[in-house]
């Protein structure tokens, strides 16, 4: 079982929802059950195989790549079908195998209209092989291909299943990623024609292995800026972080719940995660020089999202902002270049999917119950759905990073690790530690805020003779294994710190103290 998994695990992780999506083309439209049933069983052998290599993952060299499958791809090119998974990838990719399953357990009994549930199935596991693939490439080109897969079945799914101006959020969030996608696909180019090996020949090749090796040596200062510069936008824009980030709260408004998940979850983990696998290995040097900037932009949307949630009226739209806020700590703990930031950044990805995730599924909920998500006209939630109310005050407290709760280790190490930064700037990131922590004081008041006018006090009048019902059991289902991770997670964070902590180090080898 070791060596099946050992070379054919990844790839089967990656590929099955491709297979399981052409299965549900051919079953009939009219077989409903058969379609989700299909879909789910999909989901759960991938993610069942995802266990297994977990399992057989070796944690004392976890920063060393393993299941290395390593063959010939596109010759004339020089690119390779290379997949693997060290510490930093193994963390997210069992996230993306783990919400999966439960956005199709979710949406057994909460499909969105127009009703289709053999299309929303298919994409939702289109979707999973480009986040899977996302996290297992280790081919520039092959990490772009599955980087872009998931642009198109996001784009459907916001824009047929969407809300009232789903054309407009969804046409924007695909502008905004393809813009960011032609620059890091230039940047891409680059480094295989100015990357040269020890004699100054051009190694012309995209394998990551090799190029970190190589990390930027004997290339020009200003080479170094443009080409980071180019992977900065294209991952900062998916992140997102300011000033990219405006894309995201309209895509998160008008997306449907199951959307909203993916997108908050795993999707804006693919921008954090290029900057900890492509970028700064590759080119620590001009790492080092784009720091300051990219620290300042991580504090000014912890503050910028933190405002901004307190001017929303709509809870849904609340939490997107809440997202771009969140992932500033994340990206704060990138800057600092530091092991400590880093392991904390990773830990904020995951923590960030498994809450945001969380109070988007209640978000679904409450809207299919009360068919609004205007905050002024909700509240009682917690006299008319009790567990539903609890749940939302669970998400939230664990949001505003509670110690105790998995959000705390993803936003008090990012924030400490700024006061000894890797990068000669020690006391500018200082100031940004300082302003981060105002951050969650903003965070924990427009948390407290949205529950009370949500939770507390005595319905509306416009809803108080309605009968609204309490949680069904597909939410008992999809929700009960994320809140049992976020508690587990918050009371024994080594559980990820431990995976990560080897495989960080081993990225920032090249990088010198200040």
């Amino acid at each position: 079982m070791e060596d099946l998994l050992d070379g054919w695990g990844l790839s089967l992780a990656a590929f099955l929802p491709l297979v399981g999506a052409a299965l549900l083309m051919v079953i009939p439209k009219a077989e409903e059950n058969l379609q989700k049933t299909v879909a789910l069983a999909t989901s759960l052998v991938v993610f069942a195989i995802g266990i297994g290599v977990a399992a057989f993952f070796d944690y004392d060299n976890s920063g060393t790549l393993q299941n290395v499958v390593d063959h010939p791809w596109i010759d004339v090119i020089n690119s390779r079908y290379i997949v693997a998974i060290d510490g930093m990838s193994l963390p997210l990719l069992l996230l993306t195998l783990f919400i999966v399953p439960l956005v199709i357990v979710y949406s057994w009994d909460h499909f969105p209209e127009p009703h289709n549930p053999k299309a929303f199935l298919a994409l939702t596991l289109l979707l999973e092989t480009g986040m899977v693939g996302t996290f297992i490439a280790q081919d520039l080109i092959l990490f772009f291909v599955f980087f872009e897969i998931v642009l198109l079945p996001m784009y459907f799914m916001i824009g047929v299943w969407g809300g009232e101006q789903r054309q407009y959020a969804s046409i924007k969030f695909f502008l905004y990623t393809l813009f960011g996608s032609a620059l890091m696909i230039v940047a891409f180019l680059s480094l295989y024609f100015l990357a040269t090996d020890s004699a100054g020949n051009a190694l012309n090749t995209f394998d990551m292995r090799v190029l970190t090796e190589w990390g930027g040596a004997d290339l020009s200062r200003a080479a170094g800026l443009l080409i980071f510069g180019g992977m900065f936008m294209g991952f900062g824009i998916k992140v997102p972080m300011f000033p990219f980030h405006t894309w995201l709260p309209d895509a998160h408004t008008q997306a449907p719940t199951q959307g909203s998940v993916i997108l908050a979850a795993v999707l804006l983990k693919l921008g954090t995660y290029g900057f900890i696998r492509v970028a700064i290995p590759i080119l620590p040097e001009p790492a080092v020089e784009w720091a300051p900037w990219i620290g300042g932009l991580a504090v000014i949307g912890i503050i910028y999202g933190a405002l901004g949630c307190l001017a929303q009226t709509d809870m849904k739209r609340l939490i997107a902002f809440s997202s771009v806020a969140h992932m500033g700590y994340v990206m704060l703990g990138i800057s600092t270049l530091t092991d400590f930031g880093i392991n904390a950044a990773i830990f904020g990805m995951v923590a960030h999917g498994l809450i945001t995730g969380m109070l988007f599924f209640i978000a679904g909920s409450v809207k299919d119950r009360y068919h609004t998500l205007e905050i002024k006209r909700l509240g009682g939630l917690l006299v008319q759905a009790p567990r539903m109310g609890w749940l939302l005050g669970f998400s939230c407290m664990a949001s505003l990073g509670l110690p105790g709760l998995a959000g705390f280790w993803g936003e008090f190490p990012a924030i400490l690790s700024a006061y000894d930064p890797n990068v000669p700037q020690v006391g500018l990131f200082r100031v940004y530690m300082v302003i981060a922590a105002i951050g969650t004081i903003f965070a924990a008041g427009y948390l407290l805020w949205l529950l009370q006018r949500v939770a507390f006090g005595v319905p509306k009048a416009e809803f108080a003779k309605s009968r609204i019902s309490d949680m069904h059991l597909t939410d008992y289902l999809a929700w009960a294994p994320m809140v049992v991770l976020i508690v587990v997670l918050g009371i024994y964070p080594n559980l990820i710190f431990k995976v990560t902590d080897g495989a960080v180090v081993q990225s920032l080898s090249a990088i010198a103290g200040p």
